[in-house]
């Protein structure tokens, strides 16, 4: 094999080598993000829920709705 030829192979397992390794980064941050976002989805339905009883609780909320009596 010519040496042309070697260091092009060379130049070629690097790059893969890195591209691996950059593959492998993507993917754990994916996998960290989805996480979080699964997380952030719990929250945003607790605090969902928290509002709607609040919201049912509050029996007078429907006259603030109404226009004052002076008009």
């Amino acid at each position: 094999m010519s040496k042309q030829l070697e260091n092009r192979i060379d130049e070629l397992e690097a790059k893969m080598a890195f591209q691996d390794d950059t593959i492998q980064a993507l993917n754990d941050m994916v996998g960290k993000q989805q996480l979080e976002l699964d997380t952030l989805r719990r929250a945003v339905e607790l605090l969902a829920s928290r509002q709607a009883d609040l919201a049912a609780s509050m029996p007078g909320e429907a006259a603030d709705d109404e226009p004052p009596p002076h008009y």
